[in-house]
């Protein structure tokens, strides 16, 4: 089925286009090529992820979830997590690309439309893909103190300093940066977020292999590198609102799309301890506790995603949804490297290597992203509106 032949009320009917892609999957022998695939390198990982993005947009059923002025097909965050729902349920993988596709498409859209129809599709064709640049050396969870400054030059902006741990930024072709254009004092209220090339002159990109040894996340540096002035996102010394909006979708929609991998890696590992002599004593109840995180974390998101569908403000109270994440993750991991035991450490197949990555990355859970104090903070302040501890 192609979606050019697709009913109309898919844009509004998500259970018809969930089934859709159901059949989609279970049907068409094509997708066969992406399933249980280990990449040894993070570059190989989102290059061989993106040519499934582009599959799906030949057959038009990524640009569901998308408005049809930046070239979707209409509906609305429902149907983007419904995609990474089906895919995951049939051993498929998200596509790299999708994870910051969903922080910072959004933001795109909503303040610079016509910036987005003319590079969204190549995003959601898998030919190009974005890094995330807010924290600095000297400046994590604190945006408000960033120094990475950007001056306006005519018609150009020319930015100097450098970021760190910049997401994708090993393997990105652009990336949107959070820099200061107003002076160090003006804190939040001097800050642009910019759209920056990186084949721009200056602008060189040190990868950061993190204990798993995989780049993903890299350092970058840009030496008086020249941005033309209408690559801002919003407006001048308006990047802390750009920020604050994109902030709800890093929380919400992020936490939903890893909520589904994360629980195909469940079902995965639960079905190798089975196949492997079954489970060792104390693992059922494990098991059911890494389940109920799992499942606490996907009823969260789910209604933070009902709240984006239907354009509500997601405020602070999404940070619960980041410390659901973050719990689910580490829980998954450290479940794994439990029953897995000795394979788990020195196992040489491609599925104890991938267990073993992802058991390193998971314990970035709880910072990156914001950190999981910084979270709990946010929570105490503006949504319990506990009183503050003395000084």
């Amino acid at each position: 089925m192609s979606t050019t032949a697709a009913p109309v009320e898919w844009q509004t009917d998500v259970d018809a286009y969930a089934q859709a892609l159901r059949e989609l999957f279970s049907d068409d022998p094509a997708f066969d090529q992406w399933r249980g695939v280990h990449h040894a390198t993070t570059e190989d990982r989102v290059r061989a992820t993106a040519t499934l993005l582009g599959h799906l947009y030949a057959g038009g059923w990524n640009r569901f979830g998308w408005p049809e002025a930046v070239g979707g097909l209409g509906g609305d965050a429902r149907h983007r997590a419904a995609l990474y729902d089906e895919l995951s349920a049939a051993g498929l993988p998200v596509p790299d690309p999708c994870l910051l596709m969903e922080t910072l498409a959004n933001p795109l859209v909503h303040f610079e439309p016509g910036l987005a129809a003319e590079m969204l599709p190549r995003w959601l064709r898998g030919e190009e893909w974005w890094g995330q640049g807010f924290s600095e050396p000297e400046a994590g969870s604190d945006l408000a103190s960033l120094r990475c400054r950007a001056r306006l030059d005519g018609e150009n902006y020319v930015v100097s300093g450098s970021k760190l741990w910049m997401s994708s930024g090993a393997t990105a072709t652009r990336m949107m940066c959070l820099v200061r254009t107003g002076t160090p004092e003006s804190r939040h209220r001097g800050l642009t977020m910019i759209l920056i090339d990186v084949d721009s002159p200056g602008l060189s990109v040190r990868p950061v292999a993190l204990a798993s040894g995989l780049n993903e996340v890299a350092e970058v540096f840009f030496d008086d590198v020249v941005v033309p002035a209408d690559r801002v996102i919003g407006s001048h010394d308006g990047g802390w609102g750009v920020a604050m909006y994109l902030l709800q979708f890093e929380r919400a929609m992020y936490a939903w799309l890893a909520a589904c991998v994360a629980l195909r890696r469940f079902y995965e590992l639960r079905d190798r301890v089975m196949t492997n002599g079954g489970l060792p004593d104390g693992a059922t109840r494990r098991l059911g506790e890494c389940y109920t995180d799992l499942v606490s974390l996907r009823a969260r998101s789910a209604e933070t995603v009902r709240r984006l569908s239907a354009a509500e403000a997601v405020g602070p109270e999404a940070s619960v949804d980041k410390i659901l994440l973050a719990t689910a993750e580490i829980s998954l991991h450290d479940l794994a490297r439990d029953l897995l035991g000795d394979h788990f450490l020195t196992g040489t197949d491609d599925g104890a290597d991938e267990w073993r990555h992802d058991w390193w990355y998971s314990r970035s859970a709880t910072i990156l992203g914001g950190s999981s104090e910084v979270q709990r903070t946010i929570l105490a302040d503006h949504v319990l509106k506990l009183p503050k501890e003395n000084a």
